[in-house]
């Protein structure tokens, strides 16, 4: 068996097309879809995924702010950038790069954005929210796996899905979209006795262990779909050393699986694009409650 690659940078082209042609039509109504993204210090890392973000805007007409601050900045400038867009009707999503340098209070500064501008989907009352199945901004990497496997037709109601990983950003919030799916959900992590015993049962194995080939063919309920949320590097000695890999050994868990994503091209690029998605999503209300 080869599984079904299941291609994000396809699916992500067609839904920012999609999106493109809602934010014409909104900037139409005269509100023009709005995202300010601010970066503190000199992580390159984070200067690469914000540059992306802004290209990713610019493609789909949406208007993009982009706001830097030095490493040494004062905590109280960043939040008094974050109360100034706040206020601004025509900024419609706010999103905040992270990492922060170490003197910042991440949970206090992304608590500051206005739950309506919460794109990232961070905000404890979005979080909140999500685990109500209310409307909500969901977090844009679990929200874009939602994405590939509606796109991809694989079956999450009834099934048994196990999602690696609990952090607020991906496990978490993961697991929650997954049950109100209709999926029975098992979270693992670092403490979770004998992993492989839980992987084995997965129909719908998510992936976000954060380390390089973790999972392998062994590891892989013949037929399952792996959706492989890690981004790494492969390790010194491999014979691919320093390309970007998941978390999945993918060679081997691709003549297992059904359907898996590949790194890069699967989760990284949806990503970006339910950011996007969130920001139109913002604009729209704010057109809606403006009456226009």
């Amino acid at each position: 068996m080869t599984a079904r690659i299941l291609d994000g940078n396809a699916l992500s082209a067609q839904v920012r097309g999609e999106l493109a042609e809602q934010a014409a039509a909104l900037t139409q109504r005269g509100v023009q879809p709005c995202l300010a993204v601010i970066l503190v210090g000199d992580n390159p890392a984070s200067a690469v995924y914000v540059r992306n973000k802004v290209a990713a805007c610019e493609k789909a007409g949406i208007r993009s702010l982009k706001f830097d601050y030095p490493q040494d900045a004062e905590p109280a400038e960043v939040l008094a950038k974050i109360a100034e867009l706040n206020a601004d009707a025509g900024v419609h999503g706010i999103l905040v790069q992270l990492p922060l340098p170490p003197r910042f209070d991440e949970k206090a500064v992304l608590e500051a954005i206005a739950v309506g501008k919460d794109v990232d989907g961070f905000h404890a009352e979005n979080v909140g929210r999500l685990s109500q199945g209310q409307p909500a901004f969901f977090p844009c990497t679990p929200h874009g796996v939602m994405k590939i496997l509606e796109y991809g037709d694989i079956p999450v109601t009834g099934a048994d899905a196990v999602v690696i990983g609990r952090s607020n950003i991906v496990g978490k919030p993961m697991a929650m979209l997954l049950t109100q799916a209709g999926a029975t959900v098992t979270v693992c992590h670092s403490r979770t006795r004998d992993l492989a015993s839980h992987t084995r049962r997965a129909d719908i194995l998510v992936v976000a262990i954060g380390r390089a080939l973790e999972v392998t063919a062994d590891m892989i309920k013949p037929g399952a779909t792996v959706i492989d949320v890690g981004m790494n590097r492969f390790p010194a000695g491999h014979p691919k050393e320093g390309k970007l890999c998941g978390d999945v050994e993918f060679e081997g868990a691709s003549q297992v699986a059904g359907a898996i994503t590949p790194v890069p091209g699967g989760v990284g690029p949806m990503t970006i694009t339910m950011l996007l998605a969130n920001t139109v999503e913002s604009a729209r209300r704010a057109a809606d409650a403006g009456g226009r």
